[in-house]
């Protein structure tokens, strides 16, 4: 398979596309909202499906990925394959997968841990789930948008690692926001706590990544607090006990978004706590 179309040109898909445009491999993009001076800019998805032998999926949610599937599967069929890398639920992705092959083509769910820096810089993390064969058959094409690609026998494993990473992530993001804020409150200096948090047994990558925008207060998104309250209820959803963290983070997020901070960096949750 050499060639990828990319659907979806937000925070993410847009670098995508110019990492496999730059290696020679995009044969078409699109996304919901025009954008037609976009390189390789189709008018609609089955457009882009027809001109690439891979068709990466790149959208917010399940409803939007379905809709995206009923505009491409007449241009599916054998040697065609569907990379699915929005964050949805497995039961959704089981789905998603028997509508693909059912027309012939491959399908393999690849979600991906990595916001807008890594997927610059090509270095986001894919957890590939299907059939070795179809695996085989896209790896090269991720390979040259990411780091590091994990591999699972099936499609709902690879969704619900997502959203057990994601929930890991929302609840080192709110414990880090309340920690800051305790700090705060007795007068420690930022730069002083995250030079201490660093030779912590807690420090860590979202600590890092987080650090220069909590410090300036600047919540332009690299993952919008939107997108991981709807992560955080598809978990909710796909889970068969309660968890209390992610009950609490959910409905930090929740609050979040109702003071109309969804389409702000989810590091904002410490505004919950400060303003």
């Amino acid at each position: 398979m050499q060639s990828i179309g990319v659907l979806g040109l937000g925070i993410i898909g847009t670098p995508w596309a110019a990492r496999y445009l730059k290696a020679g491999k995009l044969a078409g993009v699109w996304n919901r909202t025009p954008k037609p001076d976009a390189r390789q800019w189709k008018d609609s998805p089955r457009e882009v499906t027809a001109a690439a032998d891979v068709t990466h999926i790149v959208v917010a949610d399940p409803p939007a990925v379905s809709a995206v599937l009923d505009a491409i599967v007449p241009a599916l069929g054998p040697g065609k394959a569907v990379v699915q890398s929005s964050t949805i639920d497995p039961a959704s992705a089981a789905t998603f997968a028997a509508r693909v092959r059912a027309t012939g083509a491959a399908y393999v769910e690849s979600p991906f841990t990595g916001s807008k820096p890594a997927a610059e810089s090509g270095t986001v993390v894919f957890f590939m789930g299907g059939d070795a064969t179809a695996l085989d058959a896209v790896e090269p094409l991720l390979a040259l948008v990411s780091e590091t690609r994990f591999r699972l026998p099936s499609v709902g494993q690879a969704a619900a690692l997502k959203l057990a990473m994601n929930l890991n992530i929302a609840g080192q993001m709110q414990a880090l926001s309340e920690s800051l804020t305790f700090a705060r409150e007795a007068g420690i200096d930022d730069d002083f706590f995250f030079q201490v948090l660093a030779k912590n047994v807690a420090y860590s990558g979202l600590a890092r990544l987080k650090e220069a925008k909590l410090k300036t207060r600047d919540f332009a998104a690299q993952f919008s607090v939107k997108h991981m309250h709807k992560d955080m209820r598809l978990a909710q959803a796909a889970s068969r006990q309660d968890l209390p963290l992610l009950e609490t983070v959910r409905g930090c997020l929740a609050r979040a978004e109702g003071q109309g901070m969804g389409d702000d960096d989810f590091a904002s949750l410490i505004r919950l706590l400060v303003e």
